[in-house]
């Protein structure tokens, strides 16, 4: 009879065991795929949770626009950009306010706690490169990796450090994040702060346009085209042709 009761309470005590077990697990699983909640994008206060953020660069944003300083942004909102030789400035952003961000989904980032558990599929790569178990440990991987490095407006920039962050993610399950598609991204997607980011953008464009035709007249326009294209150029050749060129 005995021995009868304690198999009883050795089944009990093990269901019970069971259970606990199974339902830490699912916790630790909710908790390891929803991430918390974000607090709002607040220009004012210069936060923006979760997003690469854009400025016009000192002259050479006067010759051609669609190039500016980048950075990505912590869950909490603060900003991190590569904006020198071993410097990644934090809560500082260089080159002035945010003018335009983009906010991703942390929803198409890779976090996996070992090898079996990526999302993407580049589980392979995206280990040999360095992966990350969430948003701000990516970048603080980042940061390290680039406080060793040597600042390059034409091959290791604040749009390396961007892309390093996302391949880093495996963002949107991509392992190809570049220079030139970083670029694209905010280009084409980013949302203007307000509508004097939009002055503090084109402006100077405009205005050099202008002397340019004033002094030098309608050629100037020509090489102004010039330049932009070989610039242009340079990025996606380096990128897509040369990798290890543009390599970080």
């Amino acid at each position: 009879m005995r021995e009868t009761l304690y198999a009883v309470l050795y089944t009990l005590i093990m269901e019970l065991n069971a259970s606990y077990d199974t339902e830490y697990s699912s916790s630790l699983q909710r908790l390891q795929h929803e991430p918390w909640p974000l607090e709002p994008v607040d220009p004012n206060k210069g936060k923006f949770p979760c997003c690469i953020v854009w400025t016009p660069l000192p002259v050479v944003s006067w010759l051609a626009p669609f190039i500016g300083h980048v950075g990505i942004c912590r869950e909490d909102g603060v900003v991190l950009d590569f904006s020198g030789s071993s410097l990644v400035t934090v809560d500082n952003f260089a080159f002035g306010a945010v003018a335009r961000y983009l906010q991703l989904d942390r929803n198409q980032c890779c976090f996996p706690p070992n090898m079996s558990a990526h999302t993407c599929k580049n589980a392979y790569t995206h280990s040999e490169n360095g992966t990350a178990i969430a948003w701000d440990d990516a970048l603080r991987s980042s940061v390290r990796y680039f406080e060793n490095k040597t600042y390059n407006l034409f091959t290791c920039s604040c749009h390396s450090f961007v892309a390093n962050c996302l391949n880093r993610m495996c963002y949107g399950g991509s392992m190809n994040w570049n220079m030139v598609n970083v670029a694209a991204l905010i280009l084409f997607k980013g949302r203007w702060v307000d509508h004097w980011s939009i002055v503090r953008a084109f402006l100077p464009f405009v205005l050099v346009v202008c002397m340019g035709i004033l002094v030098v007249g309608w050629p100037f326009l020509l090489g102004l085209l010039s330049f932009s294209l070989l610039l242009m150029g340079w990025f996606v050749l380096g990128s897509y042709l040369l990798k290890n060129i543009l390599e970080c």
